[in-house]
Parts: structure tokens; sequence; C-alpha cells
């Protein structure tokens, strides 16, 4: 056994490639402060660095990061002498070839932190033939089956996410687990809906455990002579802020005294997601709904109210320019100026807007001074233009914002199902002071040839709203459409 740190219970991990593609932050889970040794072989190096030329995937960006993170000048070849210690011993004749790098991983902090960044040491494993070159005859697999070699012969724990690469390797009796960071195992099972029964309406004022944000259902109980409890038919909703019951009087909020010129939410949940964009203590929400649930409409009424209240100066609509495998659809391609580029991408806020205008028209009592035209005419278009200046609204593309900062906004994310972790942190890092932020999207309807229903930006952030007070998160399940719409969304 080689000498070396030796520490008990200590586990060592060896990496197939496509742990690191997952994300790069596995590493750093991995190695739990030190509690474990993380290696990687130079057949998983020259797979990453041949990944990270496309620029189209999800899997690239990913290998790119983890160059990123690797570019210090804290590597340098080492000896097999100041390797740590093996758990088991190591077969010194099997190993007589090998080489070894170590490499040293800066996870940096999240902006804002004042702490150091995170140093992570990764030992590379070069051998420069392996056994199995000599024997393997199938067309495909021999970098699994290298890297199962060296997992053999150094008795480490293999770590992939590779279906077929975990089963031939405990076919070799190779002990093996997967890693997945970023995918939400049930998104179904998301929930941010609670209901609550009480007796007493001072229970109201308690502490209660719940989320912040969480939407809250009171049904007031009583019982009867017999003992027998009952519902009495009173009902209150709230939200909860900080452990305790904020409660809504939705029918005040959105009755008589609702801005008639704006759209009024029409069911429970549009008043939930309504009241949760505009509470003065909530800055972002994330919220999943199917077509003709109200999400860009309600979101932009929102945004509308609170920029008459002066609490933001302007609203920002963004989404994603790519759509299902389409490359054509990319921004590039499209003809015209970035206007008429960014205009494909942005029909539901257009059509959020003139439903709005409607809205309006018929609250004006003289309707021609600010929305002049029919629907469906070339007015139509001057009259949205016209909306969109008054009240400061403007649509980018998400690659435009880097490097810029946002402040006093209330940006509109939408489509959040298609964006990438990569994506969704560009846009949050880009918030400014006094900025709020909706996050929309449906988790259903993925259109992202590398992302999945349980693998992509939405589902992901509504997860941590389960279990982080920072984030709001709601689920929008009625839908206002057609019935042919309907069937073709529970039945494909």
């Amino acid at each position: 056994m080689y000498k070396g740190l030796i520490v008990r219970d200590q586990k060592h991990y060896l990496l197939d490639t496509s742990v690191i593609l997952d994300d790069p932050i596995n590493i750093l889970r991995l190695h739990d402060h030190g509690e474990n040794m993380i290696y990687i072989t130079n057949i998983v190096l020259a797979e990453l660095n041949n990944r990270k030329e496309d620029i189209r995937s999800e899997a690239g960006f990913r290998a790119r990061e983890f160059f990123r993170f690797a570019d210090n000048e804290l590597g340098s070849a080492i000896k097999a002498k100041t390797l740590p210690s093996m758990v088991k011993e190591v077969d010194k004749k099997l190993i007589k070839d090998d080489k070894y790098y170590k490499m040293v991983i800066q996870f940096p902090v999240s902006e804002g932190e004042d702490k150091d960044d995170v140093l992570v040491p990764l030992y590379v494993v070069y051998r420069p033939h392996y056994r199995i070159s000599d024997t393997y005859r199938e067309p495909q697999g021999l970098n699994d089956a290298k890297i199962g070699e060296i997992a053999l012969d150094y008795k480490m724990i293999l770590v992939t996410n590779d279906i077929a690469f975990k089963i031939s390797s405990s076919v070799e009796d190779i002990p093996s687990q997967t890693l997945r960071h970023s995918q939400v195992s049930e998104p179904s099972q998301i929930n941010f809906e609670h209901v609550m029964r009480y007796t007493d309406e001072s229970t109201l004022s308690k502490e209660v455990e719940f989320m912040n944000f969480a939407q809250l259902t009171c049904i007031e109980m009583a019982k009867s002579e017999s003992g027998e409890a009952y519902e009495t038919g009173i009902v209150k909703y709230g939200l909860s802020i900080n452990g305790l019951i904020d409660v809504q009087d939705f029918d005040l909020r959105f009755g008589d005294h609702f801005d008639s010129s704006l759209v009024r939410p029409i069911n429970l949940e549009q008043k939930f997601f309504y009241a949760t964009m505009t509470h003065p203590q909530n800055t972002v929400t994330v919220v999943s709904g199917s077509t003709g649930s109200g999400k860009t409409l309600i979101a932009l009424q929102a945004g509308l109210e609170m920029f008459k209240d002066g609490v933001i100066e302007g609203i920002v609509y963004t989404r994603n320019t790519i759509t299902s495998n389409d490359q054509q659809a990319e921004l590039g391609f499209r003809k015209g100026d970035e206007g008429q580029k960014l205009g494909y991408f942005m029909y539901p806020l257009y059509s959020a807007v003139n439903y709005t205008i409607e809205q309006m028209k018929e609250q004006s009592f003289d309707p021609h001074v600010e929305f002049s035209g029919d629907t469906n005419s070339i007015k139509q278009e001057n009259a949205t233009t016209a909306f969109m200046e008054k009240y400061n609204i403007e649509v980018m593309d998400i690659a435009h914002l880097r490097g810029t900062t946002i402040s006093k906004k209330f940006v509109i994310i939408d489509e959040a199902q298609n964006m990438t972790h990569a994506s969704l942190k560009l846009v949050g890092t880009r918030m400014g002071e006094g900025t709020k932020l909706a996050i929309l999207g449906d988790m259903n309807q993925i259109d992202h040839p590398f992302l999945s229903k349980r693998r992509n930006a939405l589902v992901a952030l509504l997860q941590k709203a389960e279990k982080d007070h920072f984030v709001a998160g709601i689920i929008l399940r009625h839908t206002i459409r057609s019935q042919t719409a309907d069937w073709f969304d529970k039945n494909f």
C-alpha cells in the first residue's frame, strides 16, 4: 500500500465522464469537505477535452466549465508515494506503468459571499497501455472498459450515470453508484398548496411550519352537539410569511377596488399567483402551468400594477430564442434586425399585451385616444408599440444579458422548462437592486433537445422553492382554453 494520508472510512471515487458532464459540482459533493478522495483517468480527461468544443449542447458547456474550474497554477505531476492511501491493498504489478497528476479544481463561491474559493484535489491516473485493449472486441464501450480496469485495479468505487456502464461494472464485481446533481426525480410531486383546518380564528395568528409563500387554504371547523366535527363553510386564504399566516382577502383585493383597466385573475390559483408576485417581501417567483393557465397574462398584470404604484420602473420579458431541434430557429438565422428577430419568439407577451389593451379599451371613455384600431388590423401593432413604450416594457434575448445589470425592473422569464441551469443562472445573476423576477414555464412541455422533464431549469428551481424560503413557487393546474387544446395536452 502506498504511503500517504490515511482517513478513517475515507472512500475513493473514480468518476466516469457522465458524472462530470451532469454537473462539475458533483466533484465537490463527492469530496465532502475532504472526507473522500476523487479520481479520474486520462480517458475521462480526453473525453472532456473533446466535448468542450461542442458549443450547442449542455454537455459541451459542462465540459468547458470543468476546465474553467481547473484553470489554475496549482496542479502538478506527482509520484505514486504521494497519492492518498487506498482503502484496500493494490497489486503493484498491475499499476507499475501508471503515472499521476494532481489537479486542483477551484469552485468559486456565489457572488457576494465573503468566503474563499473551495479547492478540491482531483487525481488523474495516466495509463499508457490498458490490458483490456488487447482482448476487447466490441465496436463500442472500450473507453468504459478502460475506466473499469482502473477501478478494478485500484479497488475504487466507480461513479457513473451511464446505465450500460453500471451494468457491466456489476458483472465485473466493481462497486458502482450513480450521482445526478440536477435531476428532479418526481417533478409531478412538487406542491406548494396546503390545507389547514381550525376551530378558533386566533389559531391563524400563531406560527406555522411552511415555506415562505406557501399557498394556504384555511377551513373553519366546528363541533356538533354530538361532538362530531364539521366544516362551517367559512374559508380563508393566506400566504405563509416568516412562519406566520398573511391572510389574503381576495374578495377585497380583486373586487371593486381592483384597477379596472387591468385583467382580473379569475380563479384561486391566479389570485395566489398575482398576490405572490406583488407581495412586498417576495423577490423571486417560479410557476409551472399549462398553456392557457394565464401565466404570462397574469404576470404582465402584476407588473403593470407594480409599475403604476412605482414599485418598479419597467418590465423586461425574455425567453429562450432556440426551439426544439430547429437550428434555423436560432436568433441569428432569422430575417430582419434584432427587434424583428425577437418578435418571432415574443408572441406570448404580445398576446398578453393585446388582451390587456382590449380590456383597457372597454374601460376607457375615449379608447381611440391611446388604443386605436381594431383587432387584427395594422393599427393594432401601433397600439401595441405605444402600450409597451408607455409602460416601459422591453423584450430581450437572454444571450444579451451577460455583462448587464437590471435594476428596479420586473423581469419575466418565459418557457423556463427549455432553459439550462447555466442559462437561468446567467439571468438570475444579472438582477440588481429592486428587481423582481418571475420564472414561468410548463414542466410537461420540454422542447429542448438536450433537456428532459426531470432535468431542466424550471423543475430544478421549483424543487428549490420547496426547501428555500427565498423562492416562491406555485403550480397552476387549471386552464382556460378549448377542449381540443386540453385533449392534446392530456393525451400526448
